[in-house]
């Protein structure tokens, strides 16, 4: 396994990024604590993002409205614009790469980089050169924290510690450096439960992980993803772990105004039908379709077999069945909070015919009536047609949200 002795990562941390592009796109917003709330006309929710100007107020992400006020008392709150941020994305990332090639797309506010040629010797000024074509591409208000390292692992734990703004560099003839004062909870890879495993084997802190052993770690993580971290670790260059598409879903959490047990099925029904169109998107079926409820006080979750299926009719008929199901198990008058609908079990490709099974006519007829209805969708960029009556349900951005993990396309606005 090679251990590199040059700069040749970079990893890249937008600063507040969904603050930040509000700040940027209305000139109202900017130089003024900001707090982006999920919801309009309410107090009972959180800040989902804040600017940096709030952040020095002590205002941080998941502070209630109510407690941020009080913190802050000249704080802003501005509902999210999903649709903004996922445009911010793609042209802050056109800029980065006028200057070096996005090697990966971690999310949507996070980037990778490989580090190569002349760069290696001049990391400072290849943060400074990206830092500036941000500015001149997009704005001044969005800026990035950097870290470079010889591999992503460790360049991903540096690039926050000079928040916001900041460059860090690490040169492998450095390690460990301040590796070693780093707290578990900064570290990815490092969540609760591997803390509890760690201190059952006496790891407390990073110098004690850092002179663990690499199989030592392999037994405590139960895998060979634990020799892997210990080689990230200590700063070789470890091939990244092939993925694997595992579900399409999405989750909301409801306005207050709308989590009766019918206004929840309506936000069901459309978040399936957006999953359902990003599946065929990349040419899936799902075995399996899962919806899961949350409530104050109680909760409720299943799951409907599939025949390997693709079209809405048959996803639609799923979800139908676990309605009736979770209906009849819930309390009247349960407030729903929370919901998710996945589908599952994915498989690539065509479905092979089975001429036991009874529903493949019908199958057959449903997936050339919806590919049809998902060519005009598409030739008009917006939700046209559908099968049966297609309505957003009240409050902002029913069918996308900030999204982390995925990046947003057209589809999640239409």
């Amino acid at each position: 396994m090679r251990k590199p002795d040059a700069i040749e990562s970079l990893y890249l941390d937008f600063d507040g990024f969904f603050a930040s592009v509000e700040q940027q796109a209305r000139p109202a917003l900017r130089g003024r604590p900001v707090g982006v709330a999920p919801f309009s006309g309410t107090i009972h929710t959180i800040c989902i993002a804040v600017s940096k100007e709030a952040k020095a107020a002590g205002v941080k992400t998941g502070t209630s409205l109510r407690e941020a006020r009080e913190l802050c008392p000249d704080i802003v709150f501005q509902t999210q614009t999903p649709e903004l941020y996922m445009r911010a994305h793609h042209a802050l990332f056109a800029a980065i790469e006028t200057v070096i090639p996005v090697d990966g797309v971690c999310s949507i506010d996070e980037l990778a980089a490989r580090v190569s040629g002349h760069w290696q010797d001049e990391p400072e000024k290849l943060g400074e050169a990206i830092k500036q074509a941000i500015r001149e591409d997009v704005g001044p208000y969005i800026t990035a924290s950097i870290g470079m390292a010889a591999n992503r692992q460790i360049a991903k734990m540096i690039c926050k510690w000079d928040k916001p703004d900041g460059v860090t560099v690490l040169h492998p003839d450095d390690m460990p450096g301040g590796l070693l004062e780093m707290d578990f909870d900064d570290v990815p890879g490092i969540g609760r439960r591997m803390r509890k495993r760690l201190a059952q084997c006496g790891i407390f802190d990073m110098p004690a992980l850092w002179n663990a052993q690499a199989k030592h770690l392999r037994k405590i993580w139960g895998s060979v993803a634990g020799e892997r971290f210990w080689y990230l670790l200590h700063g070789y260059d470890v091939p990244g772990e092939g993925t694997k598409r595992g579900m399409f879903g999405h989750g909301r959490v409801l306005p207050p105004s709308h989590r009766q047990l019918s206004e929840a099925r309506k936000y069901s029904t459309f978040l399936l039908l957006k999953a359902a169109r990003r599946m065929r998107t990349e040419n899936y079926r799902a075995g399996k379709i899962c919806l899961w409820l949350s409530g104050k006080t109680c909760g409720w979750s299943g799951t409907e077999t599939l025949a390997l299926v693709k079209d809405d009719q048959a996803c639609l008929r799923g979800l139908e069945a676990l309605w009736t199901r979770a209906e009849a198990a819930l309390p009247r008058g349960v407030r729903i909070v929370r919901l998710g609908v996945v589908l599952q079990d994915l498989w690539k490709g065509e479905r092979q015919l089975n001429m036991f099974l009874s529903d493949d006519g019908e199958r057959q007829r449903w997936e050339t009536i919806t590919d049809t209805l998902d060519a005009i969708n598409e030739r008009y960029d917006r939700t046209l047609v559908s099968v049966g009556p297609l309505q957003p349900p009240p409050g902002q951005y029913a069918g996308a949200k900030i999204a982390f993990t995925r990046i947003p396309d057209f589809r999640d606005f239409t």
